[in-house]
């Protein structure tokens, strides 16, 4: 036991300086879900290629894929917050039970998006559209990746794993390895190459879960061999421990539910699109995929900021987690702004890879302008909200994003509509992230001053306590 304790005595977010923790724990993740945003991208111009519905097909289904990555992904942070706190706080039997309840819940997840993907995938598609060309490629594409979803939701546990215990190179080689085969085998898989069959948009779905099940299974052999400060046990997976489980969510639904929020929202903007043309929602389509080259890597970012502040949070390092917001937030803004100056610039070019139409590029280029003016602004937001899921107040980053996506965003966007231009729709995402803006700050502001200030506080008091201060003053 002494040796254990020993072996796992202080993992590098408590020692490691905090610039070169943050680059090592968050540019393996930046690299891989770079890659996740150029398989995104590639994805959608390979459908392209099929035909502009299968694209807006793709577009309708969306809401209900990203729920499932919601559901995966919020409680993936909901393990990473509890095991890397247990981690800082050297109570190693929290966080094992933390990993091996979560790997059961992983499964739950799995079950309930089966039977959705086996009961409600038309009615779905429906509510959106009535073109039976629509319906048909988006049943096929759903139905597919939702049935067989169990290779994203273990992929997404397993890279959480290891991101908690700081192998964060491990979980880029886990994403990127998916995401490259999903890239390599869309073609294959679409167009009938190399004497595959040619199955067209449901080639696209049996690509992505393809991709999902190799990086789950290259996540648990990583896990397996490297992640030494886990300890797994069948038997604990299939006892899971109901403590745990309400730890685990009391973190994961607020994040499920902020990122659930952004189903809702795109489902409600389709709906205000679709009146004026499917063009409309296939620029919107775009759009998403293309902003996910400049999102994606600062949400790896911020996935490799949350277990540094988590695990400092618990060992009450408060200029470690001072240095770490301060030096995520300037990256975060650099990056936004590149993709700012990138649709400013090029729009046209961009949406050429899409086999854009005459009527769609000309639509396209006004919105992606437009759209891209708030990405600098988001870049706050999302580090500022990193400190919320650390600190296990997720709620915050939920009352954010409902207010941005839903309170504000698609408000907005029916009273645009109502003027009879689509051009006009698209100032709605940067009145709402101004909006978004504010609350994040109001709300950051409220729990460092709570919960990080006293811990300089702290500190004083325990270095004027220490013996060798008090040998001192003898």
């Amino acid at each position: 036991m002494a040796m254990e304790m020993n072996q796992r005595k202080e993992n590098k977010m408590g020692i490691m300086p905090v610039k070169k923790l943050i680059i090592n724990m968050s540019v393996p993740m930046m690299i891989s879900m770079l890659v996740q945003a150029l398989y995104n991208i590639v994805d959608s111009i390979f459908v392209a290629q099929i035909s502009e519905g299968a694209l807006t097909a793709v577009t309708l289904a969306f809401p209900l894929q990203n729920l499932m990555i919601a559901v995966g992904s919020g409680t993936g942070v909901g393990i990473n917050a509890l095991l890397s706190k247990s981690l800082g706080e050297k109570k190693f039997d929290k966080s094992d039970a933390a990993a091996n309840t979560g790997l059961f819940l992983t499964a739950m997840n799995f079950v309930i998006f089966l039977i959705l993907g086996l009961t409600v995938t038309e009615p779905f598609l429906r509510t959106q559209t009535s073109d039976p060309s629509i319906i048909a490629y988006g049943d096929q594409y759903l139905g597919i990746v939702l049935t067989m979803s169990f290779g994203l939701f273990f992929q997404l546990t397993f890279e959480r794993l290891l991101q908690s215990t700081g192998l964060t190179v491990y979980s880029m080689i886990s994403q990127a390895t998916g995401a490259v085969i999903n890239i390599v085998f869309d073609p294959i898989m679409i167009f009938g190459l190399l004497g595959f069959p040619k199955l067209g948009i449901a080639g696209a779905a049996y690509a992505t879960v393809l991709g999902q099940c190799v990086a789950a299974l290259i996540g648990l052999v990583l896990n397996i061999r490297f992640n030494t400060e886990i300890h797994f046990s069948l038997h604990a997976v299939l006892h899971p421990v109901r403590e745990v489980i309400g730890r685990i969510y009391y973190v994961g639904v607020p994040s499920i539910l902020m990122m659930s929020i952004g189903s809702v929202m795109t489902y409600l903007m389709n709906l205000i699109l679709v009146t004026f043309s499917t063009t409309a929602t296939a620029v919107f389509g775009v759009y998403f995929k293309l902003q996910s080259f400049f999102f994606m890597p600062v949400f790896g970012l911020n996935n490799g900021l949350i277990p540094v502040l988590a695990y400092n949070y618990g060992a009450r390092h408060k200029e470690r987690i001072d240095e770490a917001l301060r030096f995520a937030l300037i990256l975060a803004i650099c990056i936004m702004s590149v993709g700012t100056i990138t649709f400013e610039l090029i729009p046209g070019r961009l949406l050429d890879m899409f086999n854009a139409s005459d009527a769609m590029k000309g639509m396209g280029i006004y919105a992606l302008r437009i759209i891209a003016l708030h990405f600098p602004i988001a870049a706050c937001g999302i580090i500022m909200g990193s400190i919320f899921q650390a600190f296990s107040q997720s709620f915050y980053s939920l009352i954010v994003s409902l207010g941005r996506q839903l309170v504000v965003l698609i408000p907005v966007a029916k009273l645009l509509a109502m003027t009879g231009n689509v051009n006009n729709v698209w100032w709605c995402f940067l009145i709402a992230e101004f909006v978004s803006f504010a609350l994040s700050l109001t709300f950051f502001r409220r729990l460092y001053r709570r919960e990080v200030e006293p811990m300089a506080k702290q500190k004083a008091h325990t270095d004027a306590t220490s013996p060798a201060a008090q040998q001192n003053t003898l």
